[in-house]
């Protein structure tokens, strides 16, 4: 079968390659899916580069999410051969992958398979992130960074989904064109520093109550400053590379909160919570909550040009991968 290698390691996107490589074995504990489009997502560039957390041996295949149909399925795992499904797997740039039952969730009828390969990684933290940490309530206002990107998206959509105010922190005219599709109520634009001003006065000068950031780097004081009092701001990720760090007296002094998000790491451990993202996941796509943005979709040989589009932080929506047709 086609996958899409890293033959040595921390090359970066260039030395992903094309090559065949053996189709897996059925076992008796991990589904067998034939991929129809793979997610490209963060930590698979962060994998080509060899700085994600998890660092496999060279070589190793690409990608972690996606769509496709059930190939082989473990008796009690739950699932049926050609069931539709999206996944969470490592290795999921390739025309077929195993996935464990666990991380596997059935893909609405509402979702093609482009959609469903943008489906899990960014709508699962999305409401684990402002659910789960952050205790979004209905009506409360929340600034989302980075809001025309993968994460972005999904957080615009699963916060009007649980009935908050939403405001898009983004770039530029086209990002701002992005979320406003994704749902997004108001634009700020975090070029500059008057994005924060603006948010003051979209909020009566008293701060939003929710900050979801996947970004990072040199606007995280700003986003404490963003704030209302008993305010949180959750942590989701650092696209723009620096880890940034905070005096916890800021946090003190207007009974704010700093609220981390690990959502693969947590769920890992806790399948009845997995499971119930999912469904839950599943029914706001059902209600129209949520409709997965897709911004480009790459030819499978084409992958290492996908990644720089990530990498560049010219990507805007979800960019996914045709691995093969149904």
């Amino acid at each position: 079968m086609r996958a899409i290698r890293m033959n040595v390691a921390g090359g970066g996107p260039d030395d992903a390659v094309e090559e065949e490589i053996a189709a897996p074995e059925p076992n008796d504990h991990g589904l067998i899916v034939d991929v129809r489009s793979a997610g490209v997502s963060f930590p698979d560039l962060l994998l080509s580069k060899g700085e994600y957390q998890i660092k496999p041996d060279p070589p190793f295949t690409l990608g972690s999410e996606g769509a496709g149909r059930v190939a082989h399925a473990p008796e009690g795992s739950g699932f049926a051969v050609g069931d539709r499904v999206a996944f969470l797997s490592l290795g999921a740039y390739a025309e077929q992958v195993v996935a464990a039952p666990l991380m596997t969730f059935r893909l609405p009828d509402e979702l093609d398979y482009h959609e469903g390969a943008a489906l899990i990684i960014n709508y699962h933290t999305a409401l684990f992130a402002l659910r789960d940490r952050g205790q979004l309530k209905s009506g409360e206002t929340v600034l989302v960074q980075g809001a025309a990107g993968g994460v972005g998206t999904a957080a615009i959509q699963v916060a009007k989904g649980m009935g908050a105010h939403v405001i898009a922190a983004v770039s530029s005219d086209e990002k701002a064109e992005v979320a406003l599709e994704a749902g997004a109520d108001e634009i700020v634009f975090s070029g500059g520093d008057e994005w924060l001003g603006r948010t003051k006065a979209l909020t009566d000068g008293k701060g939003v109550d929710v900050v979801l950031d996947p970004v990072g780097g040199k606007r995280f004081l700003d986003n404490l400053r963003a704030l209302d009092e008993g305010g949180r701001l959750l942590v989701v990720g650092f696209a723009e590379g620096s880890i940034p760090e905070v005096k916890v007296n800021r946090l003190l002094l207007r009974n704010t909160s700093v609220v981390g998000v690990a959502w693969g790491a947590f769920v890992g451990t806790r399948p009845d919570l997995a499971h119930e993202i999912g469904e839950t996941v599943n029914a706001m796509v059902a209600r129209g909550d949520i409709k997965p943005v897709i911004g480009r979709v790459f030819n499978f040989e084409d992958a290492a040009a996908a990644l720089k589009l990530l990498d560049e932080r010219k990507a805007t929506g979800k960019v996914v991968l045709q691995v093969s047709e149904d």
